[in-house]
């Protein structure tokens, strides 16, 4: 199970013993919020939260709201006694991603909360920068969604056409280009939008546990099923299931996923009584899935039956035209987020973003923008600011040199093939071998950014990780490689 960072509130402090101590023994960092408000309080910086559903004055319904409007990202579990089970189910319907039913077992929250971190791990990763909160005066587009290209103009056009109907949707397009924001544009735009929208992200639930994730199961299915639990299909009843990444499902799974869909109905694991549901079913997938029929991963009845509505979401490379709406609110959205205020973007450097191929898609655009943000001193981002590889990702400047003004500016190919020789000047040192200047310049620019994000995050080390994009563990032995181990906190 991977590390993280988990919020455990509840009025009960016994309970919260129990549930801090079992985390931390699985290697999580544990905070803990002794009533609502507190919990509220600390959203900001977990990746998941354990929330009891009942506590006085703040409930858990009032931090999920919370959660769902400011930190969508963040997974919320709620903990809930036997009679209280209903309300649980109302809440995965308003947004929670599951429930916990006292008293637990110790397996039963060890599985629900190593699909909450994939799923936290898959929201992360979600492009967020495409959707204006509603009412926006910048907004530009459609349904929420930013754009004014002639591709856009497509995709508004087929969810203004079916958004309101039963046929099942396939979303196709490459990774980071919005998938999950035009399922829930369908949802929104449909006669079943002030019912439930269900998602699922099927790449986040071991193969073991789809099943049961999909349809349910009844007491004593399998070892600790201590009480019987309704599916995805169940819980979006009279809504909209969306399937993301429905590549992942195992191929025996998909024979019964076929006749759910067919027959709108199924029965739970264990359970012998077949339930019917009223379910309009959305999926997505960045695999070719033609391809992965004829590789045997993918069944072809399956396939036609999840296609009646083909919608396919070009890559950010081909709507280049909407990279200034985008880049517009990414910067908004930052200054809020990062507490900065930066008001704009050098028309040099938006023209960088614009040339640029983008294989990320608008996950890749919202990540180096956040970064570039993050460490930019003017009011706002200048081109020398904005580092882009032929990936995509950001590039620390491998060697800087002194202008006349005194300001650092990355040397290019151009100053390395000068004759009077700037790289020797940059690293103090004519008789220096290139490979030990870039060494030594790449350490220096590491310890600055490292630096820069500590400070930024008051010397916590998970937030700083966070900002620099990427794991604790090795940003502490980085810490430690350059002697920073003292600003830890």
């Amino acid at each position: 199970m991977q590390p993280a960072k988990i919020l455990v509130a509840d009025d009960e402090q016994n309970l919260r013993r129990v549930l801090v101590a079992l985390l931390r023994r699985d290697g999580h960092e544990v905070v803990q919020a002794q009533n609502g408000q507190e919990a509220i309080e600390r959203l900001a910086d977990v990746d998941v939260v354990i929330t009891d559903l009942r506590m006085p004055q703040v409930d858990g319904m009032e931090v999920l709201r919370t959660a769902s409007k400011n930190h969508p990202h963040v997974p919320v579990i709620m903990i809930t006694a036997y009679g209280s089970v209903g309300q649980a189910v109302e809440a995965i319907k308003a947004g929670a991603f599951d429930y916990i039913e006292k008293p637990f077992e110790q397996d039963s929250i060890r599985s629900i909360v190593s699909k909450a971190i994939g799923q936290a791990h898959a929201n992360r990763s979600a492009p967020r920068a495409a959707l204006y909160p509603p009412g926006d005066p910048e907004a530009k587009g459609r349904f929420g969604l930013v754009g004014t290209s002639e591709q856009m103009h497509g995709i508004f056009k087929i969810i203004e056409q079916v958004a309101d109907t039963p046929s099942t949707v396939l979303i196709t397009g490459e990774s980071g280009t919005g998938k999950e924001l035009v399922a829930k544009a369908l949802h929104e735009q449909s006669s079943r939008k002030g019912e439930p929208f269900i998602k699922i992200n099927c790449a986040a639930i071991p193969k073991t546990l789809m099943e049961s994730e999909l349809f349910g199961y009844e007491k004593g299915a399998f070892t600790g099923a201590t009480s019987s639990k309704p599916g995805r299909f169940e819980l979006a009843d009279s809504g909209t299931l969306f399937l993301d990444e429905i590549g992942e499902i195992p191929v025996e799974m998909q024979v019964k996923l076929l006749r759910a869909i067919q027959e709108s109905e199924f029965e739970r694991v264990g359970g012998i009584k077949t339930l019917k549901v009223n379910v309009r079913l959305i999926t997505a997938t960045n695999r070719d899935l033609e391809q992965e029929i004829k590789h045997g991963n993918f069944r072809e009845d399956l396939y036609y039956r999840l296609n009646v509505v083909p919608l396919q979401i070009p890559p950010l490379r081909l709507r280049k035209g909407d990279i200034p709406l985008l880049v517009q609110h990414i910067i908004k959205k930052f200054n809020e987020r990062l507490k900065k205020n930066i008001s704009g973007i050098a028309d040099d450097a938006l023209a960088a973003l614009e040339g640029h191929s983008w294989p990320g898609n608008i996950r890749e655009l919202e990540n180096v923008l956040e970064r570039t943000i993050l460490f930019c001193k003017g009011e706002r981002i200048e081109r020398a600011e904005l580092q882009l590889s032929s990936t995509g990702t950001v590039e620390l400047p491998v060697v800087a040199r002194t202008t006349s003004s005194g300001s650092m500016s990355p040397i290019t190919e151009d100053d390395l093939d000068d004759e009077d020789g700037v790289v020797g000047e940059a690293a103090g040192s004519p008789s220096g071998s290139l490979k030990d200047i870039v060494r030594a310049e790449t350490s220096r620019v590491e310890r600055e950014l490292i630096v820069k994000a500590l400070e930024e995050t008051g010397g916590n080390v998970t937030q700083a990780a966070r900002l620099l994009k990427i794991s604790r563990k090795s940003l502490q032995m980085k810490m430690k490689e350059l002697g920073l181990r003292d600003r830890e906190v």
